[in-house]
């Protein structure tokens, strides 16, 4: 998940030799650095922690009149070279050289910057010059550069500037093009399996067409051939790469006939697709690529006419999200389930005529990329995305983001405390005395980020009260109480820790370590009250780099490639204080090794078993409390490519349970006193498809698929609301949004992260009402009585169940209501309950108000009467409800 935070930054380029004519052709970043390529000259610039101009190249006049402009650029895998094809089909390739002398920018410790020396070693024009044609982007491997020309041919170079020549591509693959599907709807999040086939002409591709875009993907030997005329191709590539350029072979034309971009996600195996129409087709390498599902803001009343065609596209660099840009105006990120993280375009109205094309002017603040967006780039953490205005050449815009892991890969994950961290700071969603969320900014101290910037990983405790945070080398601790860091005394311990994880078990934070000299991991387990050597309790070494991992109690699950899962168990001997000289053993307890040919997991989860124990969260363990501690049977597993699916760690078996999922939060035992609201309650997840809630099914096996898996509609957030988090002892879910403020002594807007809160009290009231769990219903209100939203969720659950009820056939309904001595329908099984509280009365008139009074006599048969309920409320002294019963009775007597 990622989210805009703070005003755009402004990154200044030099002039060109002909401002007026001026465009950015080539924007790339690799390893820190960014490449900035205009018509007449090329810059580099630094994009770590301090944005600096490390070196350029700027042509003369006369090189530019007799070779041309710049045209096309590419950049090779190492950033040592950088090759440039002009207007007049000159290739340019360039050395990059770094010198030595570091840069200072200010304290006592230099920076990792040093200036870069561009010298040229070739100049030389290419074979197909004079021949009219026009040509592609140039994509490349380590050795060999590849284009496309108009005349519908490959054309094939090496880095040591060989041509090699023209290859005749066959457009026509061998997979039928019926196969595939088209978009139906233009809705985020559709899925198409459900939709009708549309049969596409066989003659779509003409004899004559040109080749406008290449998209190599080398880790999946696959290159995307993109036409003039909006259709796209997908072809493989030898294991050699673009070596063999005579071995690409066409394998399947996509459901496409008005592409003018793509890009793909490695890790996601998914390809995004851009339209004329203004709208990004995302399709499923995996799976014969298969379309997943259409996004556009056509949902948020923006058509085409507002922001043009698709101009370019660019995943994060985990493949969670992508940025959209449009040809005309502005640049939307998207969730993969199809959320709208940010938008630079306003939300003015909800269609589009109300929403029309605003003309920037000096009296007023527009917003960023009025003019619509050529170039984007994300950094190689994804922190900031680098965009440029269609038709500038004079700056760059570089948006600030934060993300949040969201339970993936080996940090942990939290309950009580919603964490986003950008590439110096933490985003905490504080939760006020009144309930109201807000967001908190907290700097992490300078003398720490400044010399190991950026932030890789931050783990909240179980309580929330501390937080654990890793940059490129050691990690700081944070008090939230006390509002202090603790940081390592010695600054050489600290460089000898370079973090790819972080864990807490109880009052101990793990650390994933990778030691750099001996290419090996380990977990080192240290107390939160002292980082330092001395105060190391235990140090395990790894068997490889861990895949994921998790912790619950006293047990830690670590998954090695292909799919290895180990389980250890710790034991902690004396008290877990400065003074207590503690001893903290790990032994083995399950190996298994899971032979699938399924993605890898990209997260996994302990499901607790409903048991009491005591765990390493006290200050002390001993083998007697072993009796009471138990190791968890089952995990869930989420797989990279969304697959949620169940273990058992027994015997190894595994379950799938759904699919398209991005996230999950494992709800039962989660909290160690009674104030856990979701008890009752296995497990969410959140895709496309919303929230969905699994509880526990009755019977002996708990987790069988009837009556296990619920959608609950009332879950959804807006789509422009990402869920982050759970809070059990709220029973509310915590999302964030993207708004946008405005400052008359800033030309863009501020981004502001919004947090939004979602209850689902009435969804887990409705569900132990369904199975008869009254005593458990009520106690669960009652734990929720003194919380801000109980009045409105004691009213959503008899809305939705009133609804529910009217919305059945009548045959069922007298089935059911006749008989005296029939069991309670769950109407009345939730007022019964509702009628615990002095909320009830305001409930229920308030229901009957928002409902067609044509079924009032359904829900005051099962309330009680409007009169005795008036008579009740006007005892109490609570007049403006009686009134409302007032307005009720008269409106059944008018009808």
């Amino acid at each position: 998940m990622y989210m805009a935070y703070g005003w755009p930054q402004v990154i200044p380029l030099q002039q060109g030799l002909c401002p007026s004519s001026q465009r950015v052709v080539f924007l790339k970043n690799v390893n820190r650095l960014l490449l900035i390529v205009s018509p007449t000259h090329f810059e580099l610039w630094s994009t770590s922690q301090h944005r600096v101009r490390l070196g350029k190249h700027m042509r003369d006049s006369d090189s530019v009149e007799r070779e041309g402009e710049n045209l096309q650029a590419v950049w090779s895998p190492d950033t040592k070279l950088i090759a440039i094809l002009t207007s007049s089909f000159f290739l340019h390739i360039f050395k990059i050289q770094f010198s030595d002398k570091r840069i200072y920018i200010g304290g006592k410790q230099p920076s990792a910057l040093c200036l870069a020396s561009i010298s040229l070693l070739l100049s030389e024009q290419v074979p197909f010059a004079g021949k009219n044609l026009s040509v592609s982007n140039i994509v490349s491997d380590n050795k060999h550069m590849l284009l496309g020309l108009s005349d519908g041919t490959l054309y094939s170079m090496s880095w040591k500037g060989e041509f090699y020549g023209a290859f005749q591509f066959d457009p026509y693959p061998l997979a039928s093009i019926e196969d595939s599907l088209l978009p139906r709807t233009l809705d985020n999040g559709l899925s198409p399996n459900s939709q009708p086939k549309i049969l596409m002409p066989n003659h779509i591709i003409p004899n004559k067409f040109e080749i406008n875009q290449l998209e190599l993907c080398l880790p999946l030997r696959l290159l995307f051939v993109l036409y003039s005329n909006g259709q796209l191709v997908s072809c493989s590539i030898s294991k050699k790469g673009l070596k063999q350029v005579d071995c690409i072979k066409a394998e399947q034309r996509l459901a496409c006939v008005d592409a003018v971009c793509a890009s793909v996600a490695v890790e996601q195996q998914i390809l995004a697709v851009g339209s004329r129409r203004g709208t990004v087709d995302l399709f499923d390498l995996a799976e014969s690529v298969t379309l997943i599902r259409t996004v556009s803001l056509y949902d948020w009343g923006y058509s085409m006419d507002d922001t043009g065609p698709v101009s370019c596209i660019a995943w994060t660099p985990d493949n969670s999200s992508f940025a959209v840009g449009w040809k005309l105006r502005g640049l939307t990120v998207w969730s993969v389930s199809g959320c709208r993280l940010m938008s630079t375009i306003r939300q003015i109205g909800l269609s589009s005529a109300s929403s029309p094309i605003v003309k920037p002017n000096h009296d007023c603040k527009y917003e960023p990329l009025m003019g619509g967006t050529s170039l984007m780039q994300w950094d190689e953490y994804g922190y900031r995305l680098y965009a440029i205005e269609e038709g500038s050449s004079d700056r760059i815009l570089s948006f600030s983001f934060g993300k949040c892991c969201l339970s993936r890969g080996v940090s942990g994950t939290t309950y009580i405390r919603q964490v986003i961290y950008g590439e110096d700071r933490l985003l905490i969603v504080q939760s006020e005395e009144s309930d109201e969320l807000k967001m908190l900014h907290l700097n992490l101290p300078v003398s720490y980020i400044s010399q190991n910037w950026p932030v890789q990983h931050v783990a909240a405790s179980k309580d929330g009260m501390y937080l654990a945070v890793a940059g490129l080398h050691g990690l700081i601790l944070y008090d939230i109480r006390l509002k202090k860091w603790r940081v390592f005394g010695d600054v050489t311990q600290e460089q000898k820790i370079q973090c790819k994880g972080l864990l807490w078990l109880g009052k101990i934070v793990i650390v994933c370590n990778y030691v750099d000299s001996s290419d090996t991991y380990e977990l080192l387990f240290y107390p939160r009250y002292h980082l330092d050597q001395s105060s190391l309790l235990c140090r395990k070494p790894l068997l490889a780099k861990p895949m994921v991992m998790d912790v619950y109690q006293d047990y830690i699950l670590v998954t090695y490639m292909p799919f290895d899962v180990h389980i250890f168990h710790l034991k902690l001997f004396g008290e877990l204080t400065p003074s207590g000289n503690p001893d903290l053993q790990l032994s083995a307890v399950r190996e298994l090794s899971i032979m699938t040919a399924k993605s890898h997991p990209a997260a996994m989860r302990f499901i607790p078993d409903q048991f009491p124990r005591k765990s390493i969260s006290n200050n002390y363990s001993s083998p007697s409390s072993d009796s009471l501690s138990r190791e968890p049977a089952r995990c869930l597993i989420l797989r990279a490519n969304g697959e949620l699916s169940l273990l058992d760690l027994d015997d190894g078996r595994e379950r799938t349970l759904t699919d398209s999922v991005e996230l999950f939060w494992v709800t039962c035992g989660q909290c160690e006193d009674k104030t856990n609201l979701t008890e009752e309650v296995s497990w969410l997840d959140y895709g496309h498809r919303g929230m969905q809630v699994w509880y526990p099914s009755p019977g002996a096996n708990s987790f069988k698929q009837e009556d296990f898996l619920q959608l609950d509609p009332e879950l959804e957030f807006d789509r422009e609301v990402y869920p982050l988090g759970l809070l059990p002892n709220a029973g509310v879910v915590v999302g964030v949004s993207q708004r946008m403020s405005f400052s008359a002594s800033a030309e863009f807007p501020c981004f502001e992260p919004s947090p939004q809160a979602q209850t689902i009290l009435h969804c887990l009231l409705r569900h132990l009402l369904q199975r008869d769990k009254i005593e458990e219903a009520l106690r669960l209100a009652e734990l929720s009585a003194e919380k801000p939203h109980f009045s409105h969720c004691l009213e959503w659950l008899l809305f939705t169940v009133f609804e529910a009820d009217i919305s059945r056939p009548n045959v069922n309904k007298n089935q059911i209501s006749i008989p005296n001595h029939a069991k309670s329908t769950l109407l009345e099984k939730t007022c019964d309950l509702i009628r615990n509280f002095p909320e009830y009365f305001d409930v229920v008139v308030s229901v009957a108000r928002k409902t067609d009074g044509r079924h009032w006599a359904d829900l005051f048969s099962a309330a009680g009467r409007s009169t005795e309920l008036f008579e009740e409320c006007f005892q109490r002294r609570w007049y403006r409800t009686a009134a409302c019963y007032i307005l009720v009775r008269s409106i059944c007597l008018s009808k």
